[in-house]
């Protein structure tokens, strides 16, 4: 049966929620959204989704600030992170690529991301565009850091990157590769990552969602997303 690519990312990333009691949803973030939403709906987990840009799924009644309040009373158990650069030690960047002071391009900024990334035991980095450009060695600027050094706390960090070529786990301090999403190969892999990661002997196919979860993402989770994302919704659930 042939799927859309998304269904394979929005896969990857529902088991990465298996067990978790509560996660939440920036802005911008279809996949996990979709994912999410599956996960809630095929009982694996995510039993509370607090999403702000979806009024059936936010309690906040004062933004950004309730948000972070739940992260730092640890009553938030998983969120999402992206950046313009990612590299291997699970730094992001959301600032400006180039030198700070004359930069190539700037963006909206860190927002929540430096706190959010520590204070969430379980933190889900994703990326649209999987290339060197995105999957950089090191970050030109750090809005948040990956790991810590001892002595700083920190109540968990990254777990995972995903991006349309595959799925990293994050481990010791960098990446391994997880899984490859099919129609794509090792070689490609290696070719559009620009940081050094760690490669098993033999590396699985990312499993296509089953038969129920397919059902589900069509007929429940896509009209959710039709109103926040209609690009997405109409490139994806079209097909």
């Amino acid at each position: 049966m042939s799927l859309p690519a998304e269904f394979y990312l929005i896969e990857t990333v529902r088991r990465l929620l298996d067990g978790t009691r509560h996660v939440a949803i920036g802005a911008n973030s279809p996949i996990p959204a979709a994912a999410a939403l599956l996960a809630r709906r095929l009982g694996s987990g995510a039993a509370r989704i607090s999403m702000q840009q979806f009024p059936e799924f936010s309690s906040f009644t004062d933004g950004g600030r309730e948000l972070f309040d739940l992260a730092g009373q640890g009553r938030l158990d998983a969120f999402f992170l992206s950046g313009a650069q990612i590299d291997g030690q699970g730094n992001i960047n959301l600032v400006a690529v180039g030198d700070y002071a004359a930069p190539k391009a700037r963006f909206p900024g860190s927002w929540g991301s430096g706190l959010l990334y520590f204070a969430v035991p379980r933190v889900i980095l994703f990326r649209s565009e999987h290339s060197r450009r995105s999957l950089v060695e090191r970050v030109d600027f750090v809005s948040a850091p990956g790991t810590s050094p001892p002595g700083v706390w920190r109540r968990g960090g990254p777990v995972a990157l995903v991006t349309p070529l595959c799925a990293f786990a994050f481990e010791g301090g960098g990446f391994r590769l997880a899984s490859i999403h099919p129609g794509h190969t090792l070689e490609e892999v290696r070719d559009q990552t620009g940081f050094a990661f760690v490669c098993p002997d033999r590396v699985p196919e990312t499993p296509a969602p089953a038969v129920e979860a397919i059902g589900l993402l069509r007929g429940e989770v896509a009209p959710l997303l039709a109103d926040l994302y209609p690009a997405f919704h109409a490139r994806v659930f079209a097909q």
